[in-house]
């Protein structure tokens, strides 16, 4: 799942980004409410944090502007204890949830997970293409009886494959979607992962492959 996290204090962004990225989220964070409305408006991103207190434009002003514009995914709100009016003008202006600073990460991650849960586009914990399963929030990747725990970056490409399968996506695509915005890597990366990810197939037993078609990308095909 890529997130959005728009937070204007530099040392608590790092912080969350971290967790959450353990988490396998993938995670674009940003510094201002410009840079919060462009990322959401035009990123492909399957949740929003934003927090109220940003300079250039404030949380508030973002969420008003991306639902005045037909912006439909989840935002949650990140706002000041005692602040209770901000609270209600973000419920109003828009947001899925909100959560008072200072907060605990057990409580964000579990707003996070509440929060995706109801998106427009939802997805169930489990998604399955032909006999392979994989799980959202375990990471596990099974077929039939046979189960192995995928690493962070093999889970979110594999996902992508998963989610995406009725369709070719080319090596750019899979490195945005699966690595993010600000990554350091490169195709050679998305090489690397489905070559891993092709042994891990093979290594529980599923009759699902990816399959290249040179100018079109990666799929996942079952042999019958």
């Amino acid at each position: 799942m890529k997130l959005l996290y728009a937070e204007d204090e530099k040392a608590l962004s790092e912080a969350v980004v971290d967790i959450l990225t353990h988490y396998k989220y993938i995670v674009d964070p940003v510094y201002n409410g410009e840079d919060a409305y462009d990322y959401a408006m035009y990123g492909d991103y399957d949740g929003v944090i934003l927090d109220i207190m940003m300079p250039k434009k404030d949380g508030l002003e973002v969420l008003t502007e991306l639902r005045r514009n037909g912006y439909k995914k989840p935002v949650l709100l990140l706002t000041a204890k005692n602040q209770v009016e901000d609270r209600i003008k973000g419920l109003d202006a828009g947001a899925d949830d909100y959560l008072p600073k200072p907060f605990d990460m057990g409580e964000l991650l579990a707003r996070v997970r509440a929060m995706l849960r109801r998106r427009e586009d939802f997805h169930s914990n489990q998604l399955q293409f032909g006999d392979l399963i994989l799980d959202v929030e375990n990471g596990i990747m099974s077929c039939g009886e046979n189960t192995v725990v995928l690493p962070k970056q093999e889970y979110r490409l594999m996902e992508q494959l998963m989610l995406n399968h009725t369709m070719y996506m080319n090596s750019e695509d899979l490195l945005e979607k699966a690595w993010g915005y600000n990554s350091d890597a490169d195709i050679n990366s998305v090489w690397l992962y489905i070559s891993y990810l092709r042994k891990r197939l093979t290594g529980i037993g599923s009759k699902v492959e990816i399959v290249t078609r040179r100018n079109f990308g990666y799929k996942l095909e079952q042999n019958l």
